[in-house]
């Protein structure tokens, strides 16, 4: 198996705008990145002039002239799905990531459009948190991350104006959530499924830090450009 030494990213066919390659230097593509462009995801990459190691999707959003200038031209893999299959395009990408010893994704194009492939790649959070890795959802204005008993924190420089975060219990509640340097303050809180608490908190321009010691909270940064 390939030793990942740096992260996956995954370009998919959602939203996605040109300055969402580089919002945190740790989610850019970088040396030692392994990039796949998953199915429609190829358009983005073309126009930002990345060439992708490797394609992977039924190709049932890519044109047929399109494909076959790829399979003639390509300088890289192509890995095509049959059109009737479990896995999304997402996360067969996502599984051949982790086959190849990745343990962090930045995830593109993967939210916005079609609501059922936005709620299954937010699954998919879960999928690399069961598998012993982390993702991070990148779309229109709007990123997501799925925190699993631990912390996380922001930078003072994640503030900007109507810049909002928002936190929700996902899979069940989550107990002994913290959060500290945003507007509103939580400490040692139980954040239910059925209540929406966390919703619109804001950035303060001092770091800021979310915790939970048991369960799972899905994070939402909103006009993240």
């Amino acid at each position: 198996m390939e030793q990942g030494i740096g992260k996956c990213v995954i370009i998919g066919a959602g939203e996605f705008q040109r300055e969402q390659l580089i919002p945190e230097e740790e989610l850019r593509p970088g040396k030692g990145d392994f990039c796949i462009a998953a199915d429609g995801g190829l358009a983005h990459m073309r126009k930002l002039g990345i060439v992708p190691d490797m394609l992977i999707g039924d190709m049932d959003s890519i044109e047929a002239a399109s494909l076959s200038r790829v399979r003639m031209d390509r300088g890289f893999h192509i890995r095509q799905l049959p059109t009737e299959k479990d896995d999304t395009d997402m996360l067969a990408a996502i599984k051949e990531g982790l086959e190849r010893g990745y343990k962090r994704f930045a995830l593109y194009g993967a939210l916005g459009g079609s609501l059922s492939h936005t709620l299954a790649n937010i699954q998919c959070l879960d999928y690399l948190n069961s598998h012993g890795a982390k993702g991070v959802l990148l779309g229109n204005r709007l990123r997501m991350e799925l925190l699993c008993n631990g912390q996380v924190c922001y930078p003072a420089s994640m503030y900007r104006e109507k810049r909002r975060i928002s936190v929700f219990a996902y899979g069940g509640d989550a107990y002994g959530v913290t959060e500290t340097g945003l507007k509103y303050s939580l400490t040692d809180a139980c954040v239910r499924t059925d209540f929406p608490i966390g919703v619109s908190n804001e950035f303060t321009g001092r770091e800021s830090m979310i915790a939970v010691r048991e369960g799972k909270l899905l994070i939402c940064v909103e006009d993240f450009t």
